[in-house]
């Protein structure tokens, strides 16, 4: 889920803001921590128009995570993308706290969201999958945002994540993916807390990583488990887009996209494959694939 936008499916992936933006994931607090060496994750930062009125300033805020898969490609979710008013525009930023930087320019730049969104990110163009939103056994959930290469390379030093080859995942078959060590990175909340008024999901904004363990495979879709008692942590609000590594012959593998997970994000995340003919086939105009 997006940070800004939650849905009743996508409980595992938004932000900070859980209340009017897209799907999105977030990190859970138990068996989390903070990951600063993950440079090449990053947050989908936008802008736009949150109230109809073009008197008042747009909104700025990070609604999503991502992974740098090359110099100057943001991969991301489709649901992060697609549905926002007229207008919208997309960042990328590699920070370890996005949220801090967003909250600094906002004191440095009071009513100006471009400067904001300019101090903590770099503007790009989003191409979301052209046959999103399809059936729920493959959604078609994936989309990339270009950026300029030189602008990112002037701001952050980074090593694309690794890509899987086609069909990865099914070469390995249950028994190689129950033995494989799996972690989940992103800039989500955290899992819900009780309080004045219900449920919350605190935190968010800082890149986090967090074990996980396989759970199942389908053709689209890998199954990853969260639960605390197995040493798990997972993925939450905010999350969404983010990466799911597979550890593979000691390289770290960006296997599988958050998409969503279960509403309080303490059980299972659920991600996109990218190993997949047609995951393959959207990223190859974007991407050099394995």
């Amino acid at each position: 889920m997006t940070a800004l936008r939650v849905t009743s499916v996508t409980a595992a992936a938004c932000a900070t803001v859980l209340a009017a933006a897209l799907p999105s994931s977030a990190i859970n607090s138990y068996n989390a921590t903070p990951a600063p060496e993950r440079t090449e994750v990053g947050a989908l930062v936008a802008t736009w128009d949150d109230d109809g009125d073009p008197a008042t300033p747009d909104r700025v805020d990070w609604v999503c995570s991502g992974t740098m898969i090359d110099a100057d490609t943001f991969l991301t979710a489709a649901h992060c993308t697609s549905d926002w008013p007229a207008g919208v525009r997309f960042y990328v930023s590699l920070d370890q706290d996005v949220q801090a930087g967003l909250d600094a320019a906002a004191r440095k730049f009071p009513g100006d969201p471009a400067a904001e969104a300019n101090a903590v990110a770099v503007e790009g163009t989003a191409h979301t999958h052209p046959d999103y939103p399809g059936p729920a056994a493959d959604p078609h959930d994936i989309a990339v945002v270009e950026l300029p290469a030189a602008k990112v390379a002037a701001r952050w030093s980074f090593t694309p994540a690794t890509l899987p080859t086609e069909n990865e995942l099914d070469a390995l078959a249950p028994q190689g993916l129950n033995s494989t060590d799996w972690f989940v990175a992103g800039y989500g909340t955290q899992e819900a807390a009780n309080g004045p008024g219900g449920q919350t999901h605190p935190g968010g904004g800082v890149r986090m990583k967090a074990p996980v363990t396989f759970n199942a495979l389908n053709k689209a879709w890998v199954r990853l488990g969260m639960t605390a008692p197995q040493g798990n942590g997972g993925a939450c609000y905010g999350d969404s887009g983010g990466p799911d590594f597979a550890v593979l012959d000691g390289r770290n593998v960006l296997a599988a996209t958050t998409i969503t997970g279960d509403t309080p994000c303490y059980a299972t995340n659920v991600a996109y494959r990218l190993d997949t003919p047609g995951a393959r086939a959207f990223l190859a105009p974007f991407v050099k694939l394995p």
